[in-house]
């Protein structure tokens, strides 16, 4: 277990974390969008999400190089879980992203998926056998999966008008989740 300072410090961690996913997420989407609409090349992609993350994190880990200790202690607890446990989070992670080449045309859902199921499996898993209440991370899966409704009616009400629009606006919601847990665990007050 850890102390009340080590929790603080671990939390404000990953708020950060989810803080600069929501940055990066939210800005590469946007400027892939510009991208597309300007019909960049397709290699444009793969350099605008690389560097909308690597600027982002930089920024924050050269600030703030102590959270990446604190990040990385958080993540160890998962190493004691049983096998199974450890199965079950792999599953809620991996099988909703490694379903995209099966139904391409239902990956923006399957992302909001994995990574809802992702981090409300770890959220559950982390307070089950670590007895930590990591609520950021149960804030972030519990509003991606919320949002798939959301990105299913934004796809089929812009579907055959833009696509490309919907499938930024999914990014968006992405970007809105880890941005709401992030802010959670920066402004959560423990007792």
């Amino acid at each position: 277990m850890q102390n009340d300072s080590q929790t603080i410090e671990v939390r404000r961690g990953f708020g950060l974390l989810f803080i600069g996913v929501s940055i990066a997420v939210g800005v590469a989407s946007v400027l892939s969008e510009v991208a597309f609409v300007n019909k960049a090349p397709l290699y444009y992609y793969a350099i605008i999400w690389f560097a909308s993350f690597a600027i982002t994190f930089g920024l924050i880990f050269s600030r703030f190089r102590t959270i990446i200790p604190s990040i990385r202690s958080r993540m160890k607890y998962s190493i004691k879980w049983s096998a199974d446990a450890k199965a079950l989070n792999g599953l809620c992670w991996a099988a909703p992203f490694a379903a995209i080449p099966v139904f391409p045309s239902l990956y923006q859902f399957l992302i909001l998926l994995g990574i809802g199921l992702g981090n409300f499996s770890t959220y559950v898993l982390m307070k089950k056998y670590s007895r930590l209440d990591n609520r950021e991370q149960m804030i972030v899966g519990l509003i991606s999966l919320a949002s798939i409704p959301i990105a299913w009616e934004i796809d089929l009400t812009l579907l055959i008008a833009r696509h490309d629009i919907a499938v930024m606006l999914s990014r968006i919601l992405i970007s809105t989740a880890y941005g709401t847990g992030g802010i959670y665990a920066l402004l959560k007050k423990d007792k």
